[in-house]
């Protein structure tokens, strides 16, 4: 039998391991490369190779390559979609796979890989570019938008939109999303997926026949009178709430939350080691009507509010992420009792996440070009990683400096 001097001996030596093992654990540090802001500079190999190589000698571990923005084309060897030829009026054809070349020089750094795409978003209404526009197969499939003045209209001719959406509670729709996923985890050697533009476009759409007969299906009666049911428009732009006012907001966050289930459950059918992340606004009040509730399904938090109910609560999808990229895009950093903070921001998330996924703070750069420093370290301190967006933005204000202070001042405190 072991004497207790020896026990003791072993039980100090696990927990000086187990202790240092914590310590040393370095905290996840993303760095977003969106892909239409930054789609000429990235148009060489060497571009690519130079930033990555950047980013890392400054302490990011991650890099977030977004592949398939607003226009609905991607920068990936796809069967499904058109290569991303024209952004802005700028022309390029890339004879190489955009993605694999990401991934294939961040494993030589050591770097790790979330890809991104936006999920419904399909076109650039601005510009009428884009899947939309060029395939009449999406007719009708688009979302339609409910105006102030009673009348209906095609997300397509609203050029106000950031972009075309799909309607996310159509199943085709939802077939045509999944898909892509199931393409890209399947092809490249991704470590984690992120969710962007996985959402309505707004409050008001989508309102067609498809969302009203989903709508009554979720309710399990007919709707007299739609959309006046739910609400009408008073003239000053506000909302006068109808009979079914709060289901519809239900209805809504669930039709979101579904999606993100069948994602998390695509992508494990296919590698269980790619994780799910979410990127959304902190002020979780303010996208109700995008139906994005990110919380845990055991917050009660929408009961403080006049569209929120017990249904709205139980949509949350937070246990179907790994991490929820938390869009603390807000120029004050400090203040626990501020709602614009970054610090207040960060910690709300945490209170309605709970123990479903995890909290990384996630800034804005250009907000902080005096103070990106302060931002990057509160973000590490207080939330268990960090995601600056976008590199665009490090760039040209040349913030790199003050994000390695940044990382070099939290880790200090570790």
């Amino acid at each position: 039998m072991l004497n207790k001097s020896i026990i003791s001996f072993f039980l100090l030596l696990f927990a000086t391991c187990s202790f240092a093992g914590n310590r040393g654990k370095e905290q996840p540090k993303y760095l977003w490369f969106d892909a239409e802001a930054n789609f000429e500079r990235f148009a060489s190999k060497d571009s690519i190779s130079y930033y990555l190589e950047k980013a890392k000698s400054v302490g990011f571990n991650q890099v977030v390559v977004d592949v398939k923005p607003i226009y609905g084309e991607v920068l990936y060897k796809s069967k499904i979609l058109p290569p991303l030829t024209t952004v802005n009026g700028k022309v390029i054809h890339r004879d190489w796979d955009y993605l694999q070349y990401f991934i294939s020089e961040a494993r030589r750094l050591g770097l790790k890989v979330t890809v991104s795409t936006a999920m419904f978003p399909s076109g650039h209404p601005a510009t009428r570019e884009g899947l939309v526009y060029d395939e009449p197969r999406w007719n009708g499939k688009t979302c339609l938008e409910y105006t102030p003045g009673g009348k209906m209209l095609d997300i397509r001719e609203d050029k106000k939109k950031v972009g075309a959406f799909l309607n996310p509670v159509r199943k085709d729709v939802r077939k045509f999303a999944l898909s892509i996923v199931r393409e890209i985890v399947k092809n490249y050697d991704v470590d984690a997926y992120a969710l962007d533009y996985c959402r309505y476009p707004g409050d008001d759409s989508d309102f067609s026949i498809d969302s009203q007969k989903a709508f009554e299906r979720y309710l399990g009666k007919k709707i007299q009178n739609f959309p006046d049911d739910i609400f009408t428009w008073n003239t000053d732009g506000t909302k006068k709430p109808g009979i079914y006012y709060k289901e519809w907001w239900a209805f809504r966050a669930n039709v979101i939350t579904s999606f993100v289930k069948e994602v998390r459950k695509e992508i494990h059918s296919i590698n269980k080691k790619v994780e799910l992340e979410y990127w959304a606004a902190s002020w979780i009040h303010g996208i109700y009507g995008q139906g994005q509730n990110w919380a845990s399904p055991k917050s009660d938090f929408s009961l403080n509010y006049p569209w929120g109910s017990e249904a709205y609560n139980e949509s949350g999808f937070a246990p179907y992420l790994d991490t929820f990229l938390c869009g603390t895009y807000l120029e004050r950093i400090y203040g626990m009792n501020d709602p614009e903070s970054i610090e207040y921001g960060i910690d709300r998330a945490q209170r309605l996440v709970g123990n479903d996924c995890k909290v990384f703070g996630t800034i804005y750069a250009l907000n902080h070009k005096a103070n990106i420093a302060d931002a990057v370290s509160l973000c590490l301190e207080k939330s268990e990683g960090l995601m600056v967006f976008d590199i665009v933005q490090v760039i040209e204000m040349n913030l790199w400096d003050g994000i390695r202070k940044g990382i070099e001042r939290a880790e200090a405190q570790k």
